[in-house]
């Protein structure tokens, strides 16, 4: 597995990281020959169930999607995301982290925190301290570009981009976006297909 790991980081400064999401086998079977990450989102909880929010998906969903997302991954590096409230003190999330892990055999989890838009400094703090903790990459959602460029260039760890610019080590896409079968307009997503037509 750390060659995974080394993989993804290796990437770094030299090419760009490919992050499509997957909810089940058969969609991460196709995807994993062109990832380098296979993320199961909490962006199920709007794709697949029509909820509001993600707040509404919980752990025992995630796991139910990742066991099936694993079926179908075999080159990627399989990362779940950990929904919201999971992970509300050390305890708790590492509880349900090894919960995940075990359950799905998936190679990490993605947690979300740092969120502290407006403050530019405390944003790059906050990746350098992500960087010394050791995770091995950290995702830039709605980041403003001139800011995602410098925690790309000042931090050793690769970035992965979501609506954060092209200044980042890679990009995250949802795969149902990427293709047409989400009809929401997102304007940092190009639509490379719409198989519902």
């Amino acid at each position: 597995m750390k060659s995974k790991f080394s993989k993804i980081q290796k990437k770094k400064n030299r090419s760009k990281i490919v992050c499509l999401t997957a909810y089940s086998k058969n969609i991460a079977q196709i995807i994993d020959n062109h990832s380098d990450i296979v993320l199961v989102g909490d962006s199920l909880g709007s794709v697949l169930y029509n909820y509001k929010s993600t707040r509404s998906v919980t752990l025992d969903i995630m796991i139910e999607h990742s066991k099936s997302v694993r079926m179908g991954v075999k080159k990627s590096l399989m990362v779940v995301d950990m929904p919201h409230n999971t992970y509300r003190n050390n305890q708790e999330a590492l509880r349900n982290a090894k919960t995940i892990i075990s359950k799905t055999k998936c190679d990490a989890v993605k947690l979300e925190g740092g969120k502290k838009i407006s403050e530019r400094s405390n944003l790059l703090k906050d990746a350098k301290i992500l960087e010394e903790l050791g995770v091995f990459s950290i995702v830039l959602e709605c980041v403003e570009s001139s800011l995602a460029k410098e925690i790309t260039r000042t931090i050793t760890i690769p970035t992965i981009g979501i609506g954060a610019s092209v200044h980042c080590d890679g990009q995250v896409l949802v795969t149902d976006d990427l293709i047409g079968l989400n009809l929401i307009k997102v304007r940092f997503v190009k639509r490379f297909a719409n198989i519902t037509k």
